[in-house]
C-alpha cells in the first residue's frame, strides 16, 4: 500500500518536533524518525491498528508511538495519515476530513 500524509498530519508532526526540540533537538528528531518509521510500516500491515474509539469505523484506525496516536484511513491500496495527536487529547471531527 502507498502512504499519503494529509497536510494536517504533516503540520502536527512539525509541531511535535518544534515543541520537543525546545528542550532537546536530538530527542525530538528521534521521536519524529520513530513516528515516520511506524507510518511506513503501515504499507505492509495497514490493518494492524485498532479502530479509533471515537468514531468506530473499520477504515479509520490508529497506532501508537510513544504517547502519540497516529490516526489513518485505509482506502483501496492506500493509507492516508490523517493526524497525529497526544493520546490524552480527544480527536475533533475536523481531524477526519
Amino acid at each position: 500500500m502507498k502512504i499519503f500524509w494529509s497536510p494536517l498530519a504533516v503540520e502536527r508532526l512539525e509541531d511535535i518536533f518544534e515543541y520537543i526540540s525546545k528542550d532537546n533537538r536530538a530527542v525530538a528528531q528521534k521521536l519524529v524518525d520513530r513516528i515516520i518509521k511506524k507510518v511506513d510500516s503501515l504499507s505492509k500491515f495497514p490493518e494492524r491498528g485498532r479502530k479509533v474509539p471515537e468514531i468506530n469505523r473499520e477504515e479509520i484506525r490508529e497506532v501508537f508511538e510513544g504517547e502519540y496516536r497516529i490516526v489513518y484511513r485505509i482506502s483501496s491500496k492506500k493509507v492516508f495519515v490523517l493526524t497525529i495527536r497526544n493520546f490524552k487529547q480527544l480527536l475533533p471531527d475536523k481531524d477526519f476530513e
